[in-house]
């Protein structure tokens, strides 16, 4: 098996390296290093984010005491982490279930959507046929710019709910089209660090959500 899959990410396996202890130590160092850059990168944003956190939760916190239900959704591997955040919300470790759903989770639906009207529309055609005024739209992502995700909270936000974009480089067009109330922009070039970050803005958002509700001021 080659490595030109991998070579971004160890580029010293390239080097046709036959000492075991020596490669061993490179793969340590390496993964020693991106733990690094992870964490530096997790506290920078958790401190530019802060007050649209408390702010932003203070708001979910409302629309859930209206009876509000929360609705997430990305492509790819941000799915997943759309669904992860559902989960959290809904079936959480501690404290007060919410309604939450992933909107990628039905695949019956979502090719049914994608086959019949385009993919493009997958999640605002479900925000149509779901959601309410009081509810909130969370849309994950590493660009900012997927047209399915910005075509959805478009409709988000004409329709009336919270809109919330998580995103990472520059923001793309989650933080300039209007449509996004908290855009959560990870200041990262790589996929990777970006969605480590997205996950740990999530769960503090869920544990400010949490605080809020019981009647606190958030997390300390």
């Amino acid at each position: 098996m080659g490595t030109e899959s991998t070579g971004f990410l160890y580029p010293f396996l390239d080097a046709e390296e036959r000492n075991a202890d020596a490669l061993l130590a490179d793969l340590a160092a390496s993964a020693q290093a991106k733990a690094r850059e992870s964490a530096a990168l997790q506290r920078a944003t958790l401190e530019e984010c802060a007050e649209q956190i408390t702010a932003a939760a203070a708001a979910m916190a409302e629309r859930f005491a209206r009876g509000g239900r929360m609705y997430t959704f990305g492509n790819g591997g941000s799915s997943t982490d759309a669904a992860t955040l559902a989960d959290l919300f809904s079936r959480p470790p501690h404290g007060r279930p919410l309604p939450a759903w992933s909107l990628a989770a039905n695949q019956a639906v979502l090719t049914a959507l994608g086959n019949d009207v385009g993919f493009d529309l997958v999640f605002s055609r479900q925000l149509i046929a779901h959601s309410g005024q009081a509810d909130i739209a969370v849309a994950l992502s590493t660009s900012g710019n997927s047209e399915d995700l910005t075509v959805a909270l478009a409709e988000a936000k004409r329709r009336g709910l919270l809109t919330i974009g998580f995103a990472g480089y520059d923001g793309g067009r989650f933080a300039t089209d209007g449509n996004v109330d908290f855009c959560f922009v990870v200041r990262s070039q790589s996929v990777h660090r970006i969605q480590e970050s997205q996950a740990l803005l999530g769960y503090q958002l869920w544990a400010t959500v949490q605080q809020h509700l019981a009647g606190g001021e958030g997390p300390r």
